[in-house]
């Protein structure tokens, strides 16, 4: 299938590695261009330069207010266009309720909430027809996940954000999507199985509630991705697209 990809132009931000950097990929390997963003500038170039000419990599915070404009025009001065967004974050700090502090719910507010509103916003103000917004969320959407109380409290806070921008952008001719992980193997959730102190043990057990026994690769949720920001994709609006083997069970 031709994803009708060439020359689109995509800010991916979090890309310089895990779920956002394999959606970078794929984007990028089916002929498109992309700004990529994440918080540590040598990553950033690191993964930019890994990726090719067709990527730009900007150091940039999604909590930074001035960041989301930053970005846009980022887009247009490189590319001259601007086609959508995925928007993916780093995971807010594990924990149950009595662990986490003030300040780790204020931090993922300002980065995995506010921020994603803000990037969205201000993307679909430049948007025209035909253009998308991802949002890269988390199964704790449809149900929360032991050991992840912030991600749990915010996460499905954006979701039903990401339905009513679907809504309002949808006259326009505007997609919104989102893309809901589980058990991708990423260092991040590596780093999430071994909190438990036997990681071996932990994966183990996760998989065993996989119908498919395996966690997922990060290419296969970037493939995914990068179907749903693409044309190809053109009549998908409004959904939460889960990556997780078939681990939710509801319809």
């Amino acid at each position: 299938m031709d994803l009708e990809l060439k020359d689109r132009v995509y800010i991916v931000t979090g890309a310089t590695r895990g779920l956002g950097n394999a959606t970078a990929r794929e984007l990028v390997a089916d002929g498109a261009k992309v700004i990529i963003t994440g918080r540590d500038e040598k990553r950033v170039e690191a993964a930019a330069a890994e990726l090719g000419p067709d990527a730009v990599g900007l150091a940039d915070d999604n909590a930074e207010p001035a960041a989301a404009q930053r970005l846009v025009d980022a887009a247009h001065e490189r590319f001259g266009r601007l086609d959508g967004i995925l928007i993916s974050v780093g995971g807010p700090a594990p924990g149950f309720v009595a662990d986490n502090t003030d300040e780790q719910w204020q931090s993922a507010f300002d980065s995995v909430f506010l921020g994603a509103v803000r990037l969205a916003r201000t993307t679909a103000a430049a948007l025209g027809e035909g253009g998308v917004i991802g949002f890269v969320l988390s199964g704790s959407v449809h149900e929360p996940i032991a050991g992840l109380t912030i991600s749990n409290g915010l996460r499905p806070g954006l979701a039903g954000f990401a339905k009513s921008l679907a809504d309002e952008l949808g006259p326009r001719g505007i997609r919104v999507v989102g893309v809901l992980p589980a058990r991708i193997d990423t260092d991040r959730v590596r780093e999430l199985d071994a909190l438990s102190g036997d990681a071996e043990a932990s994966r183990a057990a996760a998989e065993a509630r996989i119908p498919l026994r395996r966690y997922g690769t990060p290419q296969e949720f970037g493939r995914t991705a990068a179907f749903l920001l693409s044309p190809a994709a053109s009549y998908l609006t409004g959904i939460m697209v889960p990556v997780d083997g078939g681990v939710r069970h509801g319809f």
